[in-house]
């Protein structure tokens, strides 16, 4: 009997060692799908770390370029700004020199018109003065001369220029005609002036006062 206890010992023990490597081969596999997971997430791991490492170094390559971008930009932006405010300067000062020039004239105007009734008395004296009797009234002339010949130098180195001319063509833009007498038969037609009543003046090219004048044709 202690012998077929003994092989039944011996039964058992090969069983339950059978049994034992039988339970462990199921758990081979699993272990071996772990160790592939884990190897997987760690090359998505890494692909990951790849990417946002990319993205990093993307971002500072852009944040180096921007400044560079905006300083470009922001220069264009003054220089354009430049540019305008200096051409919106150069047209204010164009105009304030155009209105300062003709509100000179303009006061300029204002007090040879002023002037113009003296210089007409002047050339009313010298017209009615005559032959002189003597020398008192001769010197007298010649000092109505020099005056009238002073005025109208200073004058004309303002721009002054006197209308008097006698035989050219009527012009209502510088004559104003207060008398007509007709045309001598054989005469050349037209209207032209044939006397020179009060002279007219221009400033710069503008007329101040027109000539009056007669006129025949």
């Amino acid at each position: 009997m202690s012998s077929g206890t003994a092989g039944d010992d011996e039964l058992r023990s090969e069983a339950s060692t059978g049994s034992d490597e039988d339970s462990v081969e199921p758990t081979d596999e699993p272990v071996a799908r772990g160790a592939k997971d884990a190897t997987t997430e760690s090359n998505e791991s890494g692909s990951d770390e790849v990417d946002d490492l990319d993205a990093r170094l993307d971002a500072i390559f852009v944040d180096e370029a921007d400044p560079l971008s905006e300083a470009l930009r922001e220069r264009d932006e003054y220089l354009d700004d430049l540019r305008r405010l200096q051409a919106e300067f150069e047209n204010y000062r164009k105009r304030t020199a155009r209105q300062s020039e003709e509100l000179t004239e303009r006061a300029a105007a204002a007090v040879l018109e002023r002037i113009l009734p003296v210089l007409d008395a002047l050339d009313l004296a010298r017209s009615h003065a005559g032959e002189p009797a003597d020398a008192v009234a001769a010197q007298l002339v010649s000092a109505l001369g020099q005056i009238s010949s002073l005025a109208r130098d200073a004058l004309a180195r303002e721009g002054l220029e006197r209308i008097d001319e006698v035989g050219v063509g009527f012009d209502p833009s510088i004559h104003d005609a207060v008398a007509h007498d007709p045309s001598d038969e054989g005469e050349q037609t037209g209207v032209v002036v044939a006397e020179v009543m009060r002279p007219g003046y221009r400033l710069k090219g503008r007329v101040v006062r027109p000539a009056m004048v007669r006129v025949r044709g």
